[in-house]
């Protein structure tokens, strides 16, 4: 009797306890339950823990001999046999099924009886979702699922190691950043002048005394922009855009103004910590700085590990922002950036209005 590694690799595997026991049953009672064995190929396909366990002790086993007439057919009936386990995961339990709809679509493979039933109901799916005691709608997504992920993710989740959302989320993560990484998209919204990931850090209108002991900026023919002057700025957003505005407790109100003017959609404030600051007389020291995340349409983040709101950074030269700040942007979004009224080259970003410290 010979081992086939595909078909094994077929069958979800017993978790470590699982198998302790089953070892521990068939030591004290012996194999009860026969193996079943392609009789044509003499290749097992039922039962390969029982018989390890047996080499292993040198126990009798019996052997059940069932008759297919392929190697798609084999597949089909190891699936649907495991798909009677009462230990299987629900994540499990959509692989098996999806593996089983889409072999059964092809041309007249399958079990004998379920190319039977297909050929008396030509809905594959209403056949199985019947036999699985489903809808078809799961059955049809069950095998959308197994077409799209790959073997060593399948078998990953066969193992227990990862779960079906997890992966799905990775992969939709990794299509975005395929796609606004792409040369000629990146080119078109070059042409078109739009980015995907867009910070603004405004020269907001201080006090002539401020003006004054601040150098005038260099692309720019203006040291401050009033309130009306920076609404009617056109943001050059991608139809899905990330936009960080950055400010300060005192323009805090009309930053939130300005992001309701400038079409884009609130979704929270990260904060910058930082060691000490102005201290207002009679008030507490403002040691942080505000960046408001917007967005317009749906952009995704790639990755949210070790994103938090609120972080702590040291203080560069007047009004720059954080290093710190930057690489977290960079490694959660993907595509073409732009860093507007920027004080410095940022990695990764295109400047607008370069303003000298």
């Amino acid at each position: 009797m010979k081992v086939d590694k595909e078909f094994q690799s077929l069958i979800p595997p017993l978790l470590p306890d699982e198998l302790a026991l089953l070892e521990q049953s068939i030591i004290a009672d012996g194999c009860r339950d026969p193996l079943t064995v392609w009789i044509e190929k003499d290749i097992l396909v039922d039962g390969h823990n029982r018989y390890n366990i047996c080499e292993k002790h040198g126990l009798d086993y019996d052997i059940f001999e069932k008759s297919f007439s392929s190697r798609e057919e084999v597949e089909d009936w190891i699936d649907a046999n495991q798909l009677g386990r009462r230990n299987l995961s629900p994540d499990q339990m959509r692989i098996l099924r999806g593996r089983r709809y889409n072999r059964l679509k092809t041309m007249g493979h399958g079990s004998k009886s379920a190319r039977q039933n297909v050929g008396q109901n030509p809905q594959m799916a209403a056949v199985l979702a019947q036999e699985h005691g489903v809808t078809s709608r799961t059955i049809e997504r069950d095998g959308k699922l197994a077409r799209e992920l790959g073997q060593e993710q399948i078998k990953a989740v066969m193992k227990g190691e990862s779960k079906i959302a997890d992966i799905v989320r990775e992969n939709k993560r990794g299509q975005v950043k395929s796609a606004l990484e792409d040369i000629s998209v990146k080119e078109a919204k070059k042409i078109e002048g739009v980015y995907d990931v867009i910070v603004i850090d405004p020269p907001w209108p201080m006090q002539k005394i401020e003006r004054n002991e601040r150098p005038n900026q260099v692309a720019l023919d203006y040291p401050t922009m009033t309130e009306e002057e920076l609404k009617l700025l056109e943001i050059p957003c991608a139809d899905n855009c990330h936009v960080w505005l950055w400010t300060t407790q005192k323009y805090l109100p009309m930053a939130f103004r300005l992001l309701e003017s400038w079409g884009l959609k609130y979704v929270l404030t990260m904060v910058w910590h930082k060691a000490g600051g102005p201290q207002p007389f009679g008030l507490p020291q403002y040691n942080c700085e505000f960046a408001l995340y917007a967005r317009r349409g749906s952009p995704m983040f790639l990755d949210t590990k070790d994103f938090p709101a609120c972080f702590t950074a040291d203080r560069g030269k007047h009004s720059e922002k954080p290093e710190r700040f930057y690489s977290t942007v960079r490694r959660v979004t993907a595509g073409r950036r732009l860093d507007m009224f920027n004080r410095r080259e940022i990695e990764g970003f295109e400047g607008w209005g370069k303003e000298s410290c």
